[in-house]
């Protein structure tokens, strides 16, 4: 039997992925590959960190290019091609040769859709003015290399991963840095309380941040831009970087007819298979299957798009051996200069949002043994299953170490952990690295001291004069950094010997710095026949950072 001729389209993560694999299993298979863009298989992830000079050699973002394609993997790579029609009936693709215009039709046995997706540019007024930049490729990379310059005045619209990493970038370039996002914090797949570290670290560096408002529209000046928020507030750069999401690039399927998703992305199947049995699709114009609870959900991420495309190379040239597309979990991590935060798989507003149980817990420690030099605090959210306690989400926050726990946090979830597994996941541990008992470890002490009873336990702070707020932290820590509400100032260590300053006859919530002495405090507490709950995570996870009640950081 003749190897089939496969026939890609988009050569970026998913398709040149799906190609290379497809080489590697049939030697004698034609394969190529249409490309829209001048440039194939760049790292597309690397392209902010080229514009804030991090990364200085541009040819390292070039993974590859149509001759190392075809000299290593004998492939044909066509750039500047762009598919405009797909003929299902005949088997074939209709290409466009942007040069000059020109059409063609190109044969397939198996046809590869990885578009990805373009990034979102409403139609506003003034929209159009050539000072308003999105990022997708190399070439758009470029034009904003040449149109920044130190001093400049620049507006990012969106503070979601690629808003912040532009944030730092172009104020690491020299240039005057205002953050604009439509919702109430920074990095919206984040729960609020975890992303005050990043805030506070953005204001640190000279990020004006506005948040809970969006764009209006754009006046295009002789010298600058103004912008004009939904609040009225105004703006004015001399250059824009709108970052506030993607779409799928799924014009072609859809108007070759095959399945689209309520959002318009490619419908396909556990080997990436479109409704059309001949063509397969991957990448950020696809749907995929949430791994944690089955859902479909879209996650348009290089990691996920690589790995779909070896799949369904897989699929078409070793059908009986092939293993199915998973599923994604979205595990993800940004850094703003020296902060990072991440997450993997599902927050507690997404899992309010579709009304799931949930139980969750927030932990403070630091990133290795506190007595080695250079400790440095880091946060740790978890969330979970009530009735089987298996993981469903977890999120970290700090200065060093937060992809280690992301990555640990990420395998326990596709492993089907539980809290009670993460009591006892024997990690690495010298005191450079990390600590006897890990943050992992102690996040689950903490959610099965909560599935035990032993512990009740809020991030929120009641607006309730019966409840008696306890402060265990140190009087001179207490005063220094107060908390946003009455207490009454008990160190832990006094605990026991002033019970009777407190009313045995009214609830009583205790806080500290980080959730530790206040968990203490409330099984001294509650030991005593006092009604009593902790406040989770402590002052630090938890007050927003332009509070009085910061906490200082390293």
């Amino acid at each position: 039997m003749p190897s089939p001729k496969l026939l890609v389209i988009g050569g970026v993560a998913a398709g040149a992925s799906c190609a290379a694999r497809a080489r590697r299993l049939c030697e004698n298979a034609e394969i190529t590959i249409i490309e829209r863009g001048p440039d194939v298989s760049f790292a597309n992830c690397g392209l902010p960190y080229f514009i804030g000079g991090e990364i200085s050699a541009r040819d390292v973002l070039a993974v590859q290019t149509p001759a190392s394609l075809k000299s290593l993997l004998n492939l044909d790579v066509q750039t500047r091609c762009e598919a405009i029609r797909i003929d299902r009936s005949n088997k074939r693709v209709e290409i466009r040769h942007l040069e000059n215009g020109s059409t063609e039709w190109q044969s397939y046995d198996k046809l590869m859709l990885a578009p990805g997706a373009s990034p979102l540019r409403p139609d506003l007024p003034g929209i159009n003015d050539p000072r308003i930049f999105t990022l997708r490729n190399l070439e758009d990379m470029d034009h904003i290399v040449t149109a920044t310059d130190t001093g400049m005045r620049a507006v990012v619209v969106g503070a979601g991963f690629i808003g912040l990493e532009m944030a730092e970038q172009l104020q690491r370039k020299g240039l005057s840095v205002q953050l604009v996002e439509l919702q109430k914090q920074v990095m919206p797949p984040l729960d609020a309380p975890m992303t005050a570290l990043l805030e506070s670290e953005l204001r640190r560096h000279n990020i004006a941040i506005t948040l809970g408002d969006g764009i209006a529209h754009f006046e295009p000046c002789t010298d600058f831009v103004r912008c004009y928020l939904t609040s009225g507030k105004v703006l004015e750069a001399d250059l824009v970087v709108l970052s506030i999401g993607v779409k799928p690039d799924s014009e072609l399927a859809r108007a070759a007819g095959l399945n689209l998703g309520p959002r318009g992305h490619i419908v396909v199947d556990e080997f990436q298979r479109t409704s059309d049995p001949d063509i397969y699709a991957a990448g950020d114009a696809v749907e995929t299957t949430d791994r944690v609870m089955g859902d479909k959900t879209v996650v348009p991420m290089g990691g996920p798009a690589n790995r779909q495309g070896r799949v369904a190379a897989d699929h078409i040239f070793m059908p009986d051996k092939a293993r199915p597309y998973p599923g994604s979990l979205g595990t993800a991590i940004v850094r703003a200069f020296d902060v990072a935060a991440g997450i993997t798989g599902w927050s507690e507003k997404r899992l309010n949002a579709a009304k799931r149980p949930y139980e969750a817990v927030t932990v403070n420690d630091h990133q290795h043994a506190t007595y080695y030099p250079g400790a440095k605090p880091l946060t740790l959210k978890i969330l979970w299953e009530p009735e089987s306690g298996r993981l469903l989400g977890a999120q970290a926050s700090g200065f060093e170490g937060i992809d280690k726990r992301l990555d640990v946090l990420a395998t326990a979830i596709i492993a089907g952990m539980t809290v009670e597994d993460l009591c006892h996941l024997e990690l690495a541990y010298a005191p450079p690295f990390g600590a006897a008992k890990d943050a992992i470890n102690l996040a689950g002490f903490a959610a099965c001291n909560r599935r035990d009873a032993l512990v009740n336990d809020t991030t929120v702070l009641p607006d309730d004069p019966t409840v008696q707020i306890v402060d265990v932290r140190p009087k001179p820590l207490s005063d220094a950094f107060p908390a946003p509400c009455k207490v009454i100032n008990i160190p832990f260590p006094t605990l026991r010997a002033n019970l009777d300053k407190l009313d045995r006859n009214r609830p009583v919530l205790t806080l500290c710095a980080f959730g530790k002495m206040s968990y203490f405090a409330a099984r001294v507490l509650a030991q005593h026949g006092f009604t009593v709950s902790c406040f989770s995570g402590g002052l630090k996870a938890n007050v927003d950072p332009r509070s009085p009640a910061k906490m200082p950081t390293p």
